[in-house]
């Protein structure tokens, strides 16, 4: 089994590391009233990149070429961007 980088894999990497870093460091957030959300936030980050993950082996099904998967997953990664700016 040939291993490809991906951006999928890119974002799933950094959701894990995000949710490492604010689980040890924990959640700075303005205000001070959140202080205990910390592990609840890193959850959510694990849950993402379990999500992103599962995507991209669908992505990696669907498109074998590794061209095609680049563009079909960067496509995928602006439209959620660009999604989430609208909707905030």
């Amino acid at each position: 089994m040939k291993f490809r980088i991906t951006p999928l894999n890119m974002a799933t990497a950094a959701f894990i590391v995000l949710a490492v870093d604010i689980w040890i460091n924990g959640a700075k957030l303005s205000g001070g009233k959140y202080e205990h959300f910390g592990s609840a936030i890193s959850w959510m980050f694990l849950l993402f990149a379990v999500a992103v993950s599962f995507l991209d082996i669908t992505f990696r099904n669907f498109f074998p070429e590794t061209k095609k998967l680049w563009i079909i997953e960067l496509s995928f990664i602006t439209l959620a961007t660009v999604m989430y700016l609208l909707v905030s």
